[in-house]
């Protein structure tokens, strides 16, 4: 089995940018906030709002971006549930439109086999620009993974929030809304509604018909 998890508002619970842009004051951290949500909602093209918030913040240092980053708080029951998968033998992946420097972590901290994000450019030790390879369309970016892995539909579980994980229900026949956006709610097959991500663990010990704990 796969689990494919969004990061930003999953695995973390925290949006980078708009935490970032707390350095440069309130004014800058409500306009990233504001870019940021009419696209989580699916209001905006993500990859236009992605580069206007990066250019947004042009100039942050790199030492305080990634400060930042590495003290983003981890999702409550993100530890859990991660532990619980791997016991099972699953793989895990995440897809994240955010960027290296928050996702690199994840290896180690939440036992992430495999994780897919863009990357912040810093130039001079300055926030520069951004390198997409993550789109709107995330499912593009795990899509090889899961077919040179040999999982089928009935072996992907995907754990989302935003409009823009939309395209990654395509990949799974069971879909988890985490906290979700509207159109996310309407077409997952489970919505969970606290932010805490061990609620999954009894949902898919049921679903999966696993009784006991692995030892």
């Amino acid at each position: 089995m796969l689990v494919i998890f969004d990061v930003e508002g999953v695995l973390l619970n925290a949006e980078y940018l708009p935490v970032l842009a707390r350095l440069l004051g309130p004014e800058k951290e409500q306009e990233i906030w504001d870019i940021t949500n009419k696209g989580i909602r699916g209001e905006i093209n993500w990859e236009d709002g992605l580069k206007e918030r990066v250019h947004a913040l042009k100039g942050i240092e790199y030492a305080q971006a990634h400060q930042i980053a590495q003290n983003l708080e981890i999702m409550p029951g993100a530890r859990e549930l991660c532990a619980f998968l791997k016991g099972l033998g699953w793989k895990l992946v995440a897809v994240s439109g955010g960027f290296d420097i928050i996702t690199d972590r994840l290896h180690t901290e939440l036992q992430i086999d495999k994780i897919f994000s863009n990357d912040l450019i810093f130039r001079n030790g300055k926030l520069y620009d951004v390198d997409i390879r993550v789109t709107s369309d995330k499912s593009a970016s795990v899509k090889k993974y899961v077919e040179e892995n040999g999982f089928s539909k009935d072996e992907v579980i995907v754990v989302v929030d935003g409009a823009n994980d939309l395209k990654l229900f395509n990949l799974s026949s069971f879909t988890i809304g985490f906290c979700p956006v509207d159109i996310i709610r309407d077409k997952a097959d489970v919505v969970i509604d606290k932010k805490d991500l061990s609620l999954l663990i009894p949902i898919i010990k049921e679903k999966f018909g696993i009784k006991v704990n692995p030892t």
